[in-house]
């Protein structure tokens, strides 16, 4: 599995706590930034990632802001992606098994690290079941196409 992980400022804290169990995990990631305290914009950093993940380049994608919920609003502006804003470990897990969600975005000022990590543990280990779900994903790509 290969992850792309970006934040913006407001995000930078967590986004570090991720890394780091990314590569513990020892999951392939790179991460695209921000690296800095000063003020940017999400979009920035979320619309370039989900980008790379709807082109195929990485599997996955973690997205860091304050809320998350700039981050989940502007990826999902790009075509082929679902991203998940998750604040808890339930919807991690339901978000990949009915939603096949390929992105994550989660707010550093909405949870701790420890959450976070259990998130991110149980997103990046659950499949996607199928089924009668596929049919809904089905929907939307269909609906994305018109």
């Amino acid at each position: 599995m290969k992850v792309i992980l970006a934040s913006d400022h407001g995000g930078i804290n967590l986004s570090k706590e991720i890394a780091s169990l990314l590569e513990e995990l020892h999951i392939e990631f790179e991460d695209t930034g921000c690296n800095c305290e000063d003020s940017v914009d999400y979009p920035d950093y979320g619309i370039p990632a989900a980008e790379r993940v709807a082109n195929g380049e990485f599997d996955r994608g973690i997205l860091i802001c304050g809320t998350g919920i700039g981050m989940s609003i502007a990826a999902n502006k790009v075509k082929g992606i679902r991203a998940a804003l998750v604040h808890d470990v339930f919807s991690a897990k339901a978000t990949r098994e009915h939603n096949d969600s390929n992105m994550l975005a989660m707010g550093e000022r909405v949870i701790g690290p420890g959450l976070a990590r259990e998130i991110v543990q149980t997103w990046l280990g659950t499949d996607f079941q199928g089924g009668r779900h596929a049919n809904r994903i089905g929907k939307m790509a269909d609906y994305e196409n018109k």
